[in-house]
């Protein structure tokens, strides 16, 4: 049997409309489970805007702090939901700058802009989060790290909106990325004020997102529930 994985991530609130922007953009929902209708790109056969979206689509609408991961021998879901209500007690909301479509890893993604000051500070978030799942995170090879990290591209904040480009043509590449600029040029400043928390049952299930846990003092408590979703 398969453990299931988990992914901490950057998401908006589902409803929002950073949420669905994406959402739509990526042709699935994983708030509530369903497909939904993408652009109608004239240049772009239905078909292909559909072929560059697969990758991200099984992840979901999110920018991942880590590595997805599953649960080390010895630990459970109450263990990860003490790990992610912990890191949430210790961070601030923050304001994020203005995203903008940037080719990151040989695919289209959504991030602040290179050299923006943020990244020193969600790089250092990012740090704290894969530290802290070290302790409840079963091993995983290399390989696996790699892949999600973009083969050897250092971690940065950013949203995916595609796979690999080169699945398609240079021609339809750029058409893509031209019409993704102009989709998330009117996208309404976003805020990190919660993690969310993402899980895959089986291999090759989509991811779902099971719970955002609010940024707060220490004092306050999670919103998710006791019980594993799963």
């Amino acid at each position: 049997m398969t453990a299931p994985r988990y992914t901490l991530a950057w998401a908006p609130q589902p409803g929002t409309l950073g949420w669905l922007a994406g959402s739509h953009w990526l042709g699935r929902c994983a708030a509530q489970l369903r497909p939904l209708p993408q652009l109608d790109i004239a240049e772009v056969p239905p078909e292909v805007l559909h072929l560059l979206t697969a990758s991200p689509r099984q992840w979901g609408w999110r920018a991942a702090w880590a590595p997805s991961f599953a649960l080390a021998e010895g630990t459970n879901w109450l263990t990860l939901q003490a790990t992610v209500h912990r890191l949430a007690t210790q961070w601030q909301p923050m304001a994020l700058p203005p995203l903008q479509v940037v080719r990151h890893a040989g695919a289209l993604a959504l991030a602040p802009a290179p050299g923006h000051r943020s990244h020193q500070a969600l790089n250092a978030w990012a740090t704290q989060c894969q530290q802290a799942l070290q302790a409840i995170a079963a091993p995983q090879p290399k390989s696996q790290v790699s892949h999600e990290a973009g083969d050897d591209t250092p971690w940065t904040f950013h949203l995916p909106l595609t796979g690999p480009l080169h699945l398609v043509q240079p021609p339809l590449q750029d058409v893509v990325e031209d019409v993704a600029q102009q989709f998330f040029a009117d996208l309404p400043p976003q805020h990190i004020d919660s993690l969310a928390l993402f899980s895959q049952k089986h291999p090759q299930d989509d991811f779902v997102l099971l719970d955002h846990f609010e940024l707060a003092p220490a004092t306050a408590t999670s919103t998710a529930t006791e019980s594993n979703p799963l």
